[in-house]
């Protein structure tokens, strides 16, 4: 049995949270530049090159990548031969976000969602969780912005509709947001399962590192096919026209029931924040 002060827990979060603003991840300042050499319009260029100047500023200032520094989002795999001490796993995470947020001077943007309320700290936040065997702790923090958010979408698509509705689905849903999730965007896409699961595997395919592909090589081909499809729309960078509409299509899947076909695309603006720390 490991034992893990939430203590720990909490100073790692904060960390997590104020780094993975400020810092944006190797994988995406290279996949800038990768795409930078195959762009072919001369505005997307531009603009690529605009945000790999931006990541660097970002990290030597250690300023936010983005305004919106996102709602706090967590996928944790617990390992079974692990005990929290002191306050509970969730306690302690939120506890973490809220002094991120608070001494990192990050954007505070939860609200209550009637009345609009500002929480103040931007807790609480949206944590999955996923038991496993070991003693380790592994958090995956990934703040997720709004404009891209707002453009993502749930279909539940008939059987019959099979592969081509799928297909159609997420070229129609990147089409619809157009330059409103500021691309080159991530594209996060979750099959099967019930409307929650689909939900949740569609973001957890926003945190895999660009480039990588689902170990299923079906899916990873359809991955690559996505990606190029996408592409083809011509929307380029921040919507001005190019090839560099999308980094990356990440999808994952789940079983689903006979009658249904749930289908999620959550889509991730270019700045692909994610970190994480195992314990």
């Amino acid at each position: 049995m490991k034992i893990i002060n939430s203590a720990q827990i909490t100073e790692e979060v904060r960390r997590l949270c104020i780094e993975g603003n400020l810092f944006l991840g190797e994988d995406v300042v290279d996949s800038f530049k990768e795409n930078l050499e195959k762009e072919e319009s001369n505005l997307g260029k531009d603009v690529l090159n605009i945000l790999i100047e931006n990541a660097e500023i970002a990290c030597k200032k250690e300023v936010p990548i983005c305004q919106d520094t996102g709602m706090a989002v967590f996928f944790v795999k617990v390992g079974q031969d692990v005990k929290i001490e002191g306050d509970t796993l969730t306690e302690a995470i939120n506890k973490g976000v809220s002094l991120g947020y608070t001494e990192g001077y990050l954007r505070k943007s939860v609200v209550s969602p009637i009345h609009r309320v500002n929480t103040q700290d931007n807790t609480p936040a949206v944590i999955h969780y996923d038991m496993v065997k070991g003693d380790k702790l592994e958090i995956v923090y990934a703040p997720k912005g709004f404009g891209s958010e707002n453009m993502s979408q749930l279909k539940m698509l008939k059987p019959s509709d099979g592969l081509d509705g799928i297909k159609k689905f997420i070229v129609d849903v990147v089409s619809e947001a157009g330059p409103n999730p500021c691309p080159p965007i991530v594209v996060g896409v979750g099959i099967g399962g019930t409307v929650d699961k689909c939900a949740q595997i569609a973001k957890k395919a926003l945190t895999r590192e660009i480039g990588e592909h689902n170990e299923d090589s079906f899916i990873a081909d359809l991955e690559r096919e996505m990606l190029e499809a996408v592409n083809d729309l011509g929307i380029g960078p921040q919507g001005l026209g190019g090839r560099t509409t999308a980094l990356a299509v990440n999808i994952e899947t789940f079983p689903t029931h006979i009658a249904g076909l749930p289908v999620v695309v959550n889509i991730n603006c270019h700045a692909s924040r994610h970190k994480s720390v195992v314990l």
